[in-house]
């Protein structure tokens, strides 16, 4: 099966998995959202069924960015396989989640989400990368970064997500969101994965610097995709410092990490896309 057809696939079966959880967990009335949101939590949320069918386009997908960064001769990555290869390990994480907690409510944005990336490399299929790109050194790497930006990516869906719930309770509104734990436990799970995350992305940066001089011959370079990674650490380094210190939660916590994610996007994603899309540097 042609590549191209296998990225439509994929992406088809996303968004209609997208619109099923959106229709069935999203869309549900205030009386059905207030009996979910008194109730116990249950140990996951996914039918048998459901998490059948998530595996398909997540195998899909998956062999898609497999075989395009690890078994050909030469890696071409860019905006698009770094969105795309965030977006898998997102629904990859859910997946996995929805066998301990209740996440479903968090599925139709995922799912939504990895649709829209998939085909993306087709569209703007990046660069090859120079010799570097098959060294051990480089793509452990990568291999880093992605899954630091796949886990800050999921804690900004998170933060998001509780903020929209924390409001409607505070306004006794019903309707949406009624698939998700309570707050406290949410609240707990998104300072996991921003603690998991930032341990990455301190990993990501020191094998930067350490293994600059091996790759590429030269000392790390302050460049603005640096500058704004290492704001970026500096930035979620102090919002678990003020969590840590001072109890930080609610919109401050959120603002903290919305900053924080903006400015780690902006390091490669953001940079790459001017210069592939923009500035046609690609």
């Amino acid at each position: 099966m042609p590549d191209i057809v296998i990225h439509v696939v994929a992406s088809a079966l996303y968004a209609v998995l997208a619109l099923h959880f959106w229709q069935t967990r999203w869309r549900v009335q205030p009386e059905r959202w207030r009996a979910q949101a008194a109730a116990p939590p249950a140990p996951g949320g996914l039918r048998s069924w459901e998490r059948a069918a998530i595996l398909l386009p997540l195998a899909l997908h998956g062999g898609l960015l497999y075989a395009e960064l690890f078994t050909r001769s030469e890696l071409r990555f860019g905006f698009a396989y770094a969105l795309s290869a965030m977006l898998w390990l997102v629904v990859l994480f859910y997946w996995l989640e929805s066998f301990v907690y209740d996440l479903d409510a968090m599925q139709p944005p995922a799912l939504a989400l990895a649709a829209l990336t998939v085909p993306l490399p087709v569209l703007f299929p990046g660069r090859v990368g120079g010799a570097y790109a098959a060294s051990f050194e480089f793509r452990l790497h990568l291999v880093l970064a992605m899954l630091a930006y796949s886990l800050f990516t999921i804690a900004i869906l998170h933060a998001v997500l509780m903020a929209v719930a924390e409001r409607r309770l505070h306004r006794k509104e019903g309707g949406a969101l009624g698939a998700l734990p309570p707050l406290l436990t949410l609240e707990r799970l998104l300072f996991r994965l921003i603690g998991a995350a930032f341990l990455l992305l301190t990993l990501t940066l020191a094998t930067g610097f350490a293994f600059s001089e091996t790759v590429f011959g030269r000392a790390m370079r302050f460049d603005h995709k640096t500058v704004f990674a290492v704001l970026s650490w500096l930035t979620f380094g102090g919002l678990l410092a003020g969590r840590w210190l001072h109890g930080w939660r609610g919109r401050t916590a959120l603002r903290w990490t919305m900053s924080g994610f903006v400015l780690l996007i902006l390091a490669y994603v953001g940079s790459r896309f001017v210069l592939e899309v923009i500035l046609g540097r690609g």
